[in-house]
Parts: C-alpha cells; sequence; structure tokens
C-alpha cells in the first residue's frame, strides 16, 4: 500500500479514502464473510467494514512500526462486531472491557496533561498495550454509528463509497487468534505461548509451570478446542 496515498487519506483527502477503500475492497470482504450468516444482509456488514476501515485511517500512527493491514483489521472487524453485539448476537469480552477501561483512563490524562488528543503512539506507551490490542478495544464497546453517517468534509457517505473481492487471509487469521487467545484463562494463555510461540516441549512447559506433562496436555487440548469453537463462530 501506498504510504503516500494514506498519508493523503489521514489529511482529509476524500478521493484517496475513496481508491484506499477500492485497494482494500478484498481485505474487508474476507472480514466481513467471517460474520455471515448472522442474519444482517453481507451488503450492511460491508458498509460496516467500510467504516471501521476510515477509522484506521484516521487512527493509524505509522511512527509506531506496525503494519496499516494489521491495525486496520481489528478495526473493521471490531466495527462489525459492535453492530452485532448492539444487535444481541455478540458478547464482549471481561479482557476487551478491561483494556477498554485502560485506554479511556489513559486517553482523559493525557489529554488534560497535553491539552490535546493524545496520538495512538502515545496511548500504546502509557497503556503497554499493542496498536492491534488498542484497536479491538477501541472499537467494542463505543455506540454503533448510522450507515449513513457522512465520512467526509464534502457529506460523502459509505454508501458512496463500495467496491469488491478478496485477499490477505494469513493477517485476518493471526489477528482473530490474537483476539481469541486473551479470552482465555492465564494457565492457558501460558501453555500456549510456551508451546506455540516459544516452541517448548509439553516436559519443558510442565517443568516451567511446576506441573505435570499430562496437566500441560490436558491444558494444551481444552484451550485449542476453545479457540477452535471461538474462531468458528467468528
Amino acid at each position: 500500500m501506498s504510504s503516500v496515498l494514506l498519508e493523503k487519506a489521514q489529511d482529509g483527502d476524500q478521493s484517496a479514502k475513496e481508491q484506499m477503500i477500492l485497494d482494500n475492497s478484498g481485505l474487508i470482504w474476507s472480514i466481513v464473510r467471517r460474520f455471515s450468516g448472522r442474519g444482517v444482509e453481507m451488503d450492511d456488514l460491508y458498509q460496516l467494514g467500510c467504516l471501521g476501515f476510515l477509522k484506521a485511517i484516521e487512527g493509524f500512527d505509522k511512527s509506531l512500526g506496525t503494519q496499516f493491514s494489521t491495525y486496520a483489521v481489528p478495526k473493521i472487524a471490531g466495527e462489525i462486531r459492535r453492530f452485532l453485539r448492539d444487535d444481541g448476537t455478540i458478547k464482549v469480552s471481561r479482557t476487551i472491557k478491561e483494556q477498554a477501561a485502560r485506554i479511556k483512563t489513559a486517553r482523559t490524562r493525557l489529554c488534560a496533561e497535553r491539552g490535546r488528543e493524545p496520538s495512538l503512539g502515545e496511548i500504546v506507551a502509557e497503556t503497554g498495550l499493542s496498536a492491534e490490542e488498542i484497536a479491538v478495544a477501541e472499537t467494542a464497546l463505543t455506540p454503533a454509528c448510522s450507515l449513513q453517517r457522512p465520512v467526509g468534509e464534502d457529506g460523502c457517505s459509505l454508501e458512496q463509497m463500495i467496491p469488491g473481492v478478496e485477499i490477505e487471509e494469513s493477517i485476518i487469521d493471526a489477528v482473530m487468534l490474537q483476539d481469541a487467545i486473551t479470552t482465555l484463562d492465564p494457565r492457558q494463555q501460558a501453555v500456549l505461548d510456551m508451546r506455540f510461540f516459544r516452541g517448548m516441549t509439553q516436559d519443558k512447559t510442565a517443568y516451567v509451570l511446576g506441573v505435570s506433562q499430562v496437566q500441560v496436555s490436558r491444558i494444551e487440548r481444552k484451550a485449542l478446542e476453545r479457540l477452535r469453537t471461538m474462531l468458528t463462530e467468528m
């Protein structure tokens, strides 16, 4: 993705925003399809995804070194989840609620200290959360916006900024997985971290946690079963 195009979009260039949505329509549709079968028209979900994408443009901070798409995915999914949550289809986890509270507290304090809205990078530094975690939490608890709400100074609505296709499933899977892992209990998270992200054997994991290899195997199996269930429902 062109950094110049992103800069123009962040500066309020409406044609740049439209071009970015067009260029990333495949990514948006890939996320939208995760939420099919929830009793909501796919076109409506796509418009919600576009709204989340536009919010990602507004909130992205390239100085963090995070890929824009990595930050945009939870924003897109979060906008859709929020709508479905308000509709009674999806519940927000306690972990995300706690993260959202931390972000709100940090934002309020930074605003008071600096007399302006803090940047994404400042909130990351203040809370210790990643840009992706902030993207998820910030969209989880705020009210859903109207699909017809103007998104530019010229009054252009989301319905006037629509394309279609598919791409970047690996990014979506990675972010969805990270989101799902945060809902596991601390012991399950620790086992998965050591087993799959640090490459430790079950014996070594058991030694570090002070439990038996059989217990590690049981914890791992239950955690993976829970993840499969959650990711299937996403």
